[in-house]
């Protein structure tokens, strides 16, 4: 018998897959290959078991189609039988009658209509002959192909254990040409996808959903048919065939196979377990029936939705009424007269299994998803793999990538959103910083225009108010307004200064300063009344920066005024310097009353003050901003002012590139 398998027996519809990996897990060979998240079969792995097509919900996996093959065949001049598989009942549920059936189908064109379920009976001889034998030590039943695939392609060392004997199906095909001549063409129609590649005995295999589809297009229903019966051989307890246990039951002589001498196992699990067990000697005396499928009444063919239970009943009840009505004495002479047959069959070893990797490769692979020990291995299988070290090795080999691992997909993924949280945040403060930089840029413009005008008369103003105060005799009451004059002119001049100050883009002149003596200097600078106690914190290693003294000795001065002015009754003024290799920082906190909250977002904006009236500029803190950004630093502000939330004051954090380099 030649084996054609390795024809393209399920594709994948690309725009239909979802990234589920379903096919994957259901697939017992994981003969799927992910690329960009979607799974394609790799038909030089696969079996042919039809799993993925049953669980993909999204109809991304899709079979062989045999249809336009079949219908051209049937319009040919070579006589057609159609061999139709014994798991028939199990599916045209709606078709109590099998003569209906059959009518339907010679209505497509067939000439002959014939059971596989007698080649069922011819096999099942065969195997009982056999394990019958003296020194009979054991072999795996080789009537399911997806089985006989699966061991020559991934146990090939206990290929020499699958029984030498065909299939139902292949027996049935010679046994036809037997009966009716070479030139016979002969299309099976069964529940498994598996057959389309099994014998090259067969010249077209459907499935019934396929045959369905033939009624479909040509309008053949119940209604407008007549009944008519099988054609000659008619089965007997070989309809029994495609349910679980199947062999064992269609054997005559059940007494002289023992069941204890049979195991048997169906579904993508169990099979592989017992084939496992063989294989390690645990069974190999035993002879293993193996379905694949949860026997061929659930195939991948059928119709999907069908119950497991429900079918097998079904089945039971064709035979049972089957055997009631069989014709005996013709049944034996068949089975005499297709006694002499060739059933053998041989199978070559073909192994596709791949070498297991490189162990430092795998680790290289499993440490990329952050697994390092055995306490990272979670095998949870969402990946489709059973573990995570199979995982790995598929990902080695090319089947599989990393990102298919759930908890290291979830965990890139809250990494993902940790990252894009910091960036709005960055965002946000670069975009506040812009806004607060034009406005502090109009400001400036205004403020230099204002002083600009201003210096003037203010000089005039000054000078003639001191020659017209000296002048005036002491204890006159001119004097005193003159003085009044003299003073509130030079108030006029600090603040026209400050504005100066403001609008003025000064140069930074960077020198290497030891930032705990420059900071515990600004202290020494302020006035401190005796109802403020001062601690200063330094907690920085490597103390050496580059600043500009004498601007940054401006902010810190007008941040511990201010402070001291927030406290007048008094309290803690808390400076700290810290540092890493690349920053400064510098922290001025008080107890002070606080900033209230609908102040915050003004405390920077020129002439803005909470101050009495005549007790500050407003200008303050917009030049500390200005000067932190010269130095391409960062300005913080956390306050308090409501005594019910906890101890109010402000705290002011400074952080400063520590080798800063600027563009003039």
């Amino acid at each position: 018998m030649s084996q054609s398998f390795h024809r393209q027996l399920v594709y994948t519809l690309k725009d239909r897959c979802r990234v589920c990996y379903t096919c994957l897990r259901e697939c017992p060979v994981k003969a799927i290959k992910i690329i960009n998240g979607q799974a394609e079969v790799v038909n030089d792995r696969c079996i042919g078991c039809g799993n993925c097509v049953k669980v993909c919900s999204q109809g991304a996996k899709i079979s062989l189609r045999s249809v336009d093959e079949v219908f051209s065949l049937l319009n040919s001049e070579h006589k057609i039988a159609a061999c139709i598989a014994p798991s028939f009942p199990a599916e045209f549920t709606e078709i109590p009658d099998h003569r209906v059936l059959v009518g339907m189908i010679r209505k497509l064109g067939f000439d002959y209509v014939t059971e596989v379920a007698f080649g069922a009976d011819i096999v099942a001889k065969e195997y009982e002959k056999r394990m019958n034998t003296i020194g009979y030590s054991g072999d795996i039943s080789s009537d399911c192909p997806a089985v006989t695939y699966f061991i020559r392609h991934y146990h090939p060392e206990i290929v020499s254990s699958l029984a030498p004997i065909v299939s139902p199906m292949v027996a049935m095909c010679r046994i036809l040409h037997k009966k009716h001549g070479d030139n016979l063409k002969i299309v099976f129609i069964g529940p498994c996808f598996a057959k389309k590649a099994e014998s090259d005995e067969t010249d077209e295999v459907m499935t019934f959903l396929e045959l369905r589809e033939m009624f479909e297009l040509k309008d053949i229903h119940p209604s407008n048919t007549e009944l008519s019966d099988f054609d000659q051989p008619h089965s007997g307890k070989g309809a029994i065939f495609p349910v679980s246990r199947g062999l064992f039951l269609t054997s005559n002589s059940r007494e002289e196979i023992p069941e204890e001498r049979t195991v048997i196992a169906d579904g993508r699990i169990n099979f592989k377990e017992a084939v496992k067990e063989f294989e390690e000697g645990y069974i190999r005396n035993k002879h293993l029936e193996l379905l694949c499928c949860e026997g061929c009444i659930m195939g991948p063919g059928t119709t999907p939705g069908g119950k497991k239970y429900a079918r097998s009943a079904l089945i039971g009840q064709y035979v049972r009424k089957k055997l009631q009505n069989l014709d005996r004495t013709q049944w034996e002479k068949d089975m005499t007269e297709f006694s002499h047959i060739d059933l053998s069959q041989h199978f070559e070893p073909e192994d596709r299994r791949f070498d297991t990797p490189p162990e430092e490769k795998i680790l290289t692979v499993l440490h990329s998803m952050g697994k390092y020990t055995a306490q990272d291995h979670l095998n949870c299988g969402a990946c489709g793999y059973d573990t995570c070290m199979e995982h790995a090795i598929a990902i080695v080999a090319g089947l599989a990538e990393t990102e298919m691992c759930l908890p290291y997909a979830i965990e890139k993924l809250h990494d993902s959103i940790q990252n894009l949280n910091i960036s709005n945040e960055k965002l946000a403060s670069a975009k506040a910083a812009l806004k607060q930089s034009e406005k502090l840029a109009h400001m400036g413009q205004l403020s230099a225009g204002i002083a600009h005008e201003l210096n003037n008369p203010l000089g005039v103003i000054t000078m003639y108010s001191n020659i017209l105060m000296d002048e005036a005799p002491e204890g006159e009451p001119l004097r005193e307004d003159l003085q009044l004059i003299v003073e509130q002119a030079e108030r006029c001049k600090k603040i026209v200064s400050g504005l100066l100050n403001f609008a003025r883009k000064n140069q930074v002149n960077l020198s290497e300063t030891d930032v705990v003596n420059f900071t515990q200097h600004s202290l020494n600078s302020i006035l401190k009344p005796d109802n403020i106690n001062i601690v200063f914190e330094p907690r920085i290693t490597d103390p050496i920066a580059k600043l500009d003294i004498d601007q940054m000795m401006q902010v810190l001065t007008n941040l511990e005024k201010n402070s001291v002015e927030s406290m007048p009754n008094g309290g803690d003024l808390r400076v700290s310097v810290e540092g890493n290799e690349d920053e400064v920082i510098f922290i001025v906190s008080d107890t002070g009353f606080g900033i209230s909250k609908e102040n915050m977002n003004k405390i920077f904006t020129p002439f803005f003050t909470t101050k009495e009236m005549g007790k500050g500029t407003g200008l303050g803190l917009p030049l500390i901003y200005g000067i932190v950004k010269m130095h391409r630093g960062k300005i913080n502000v956390t306050s308090n002012a409501d005594p019910s939330k906890g101890t109010t004051g402000t705290s002011f954090k400074i952080t400063i590139p520590r080798g800063l380099k600027l563009q003039n």
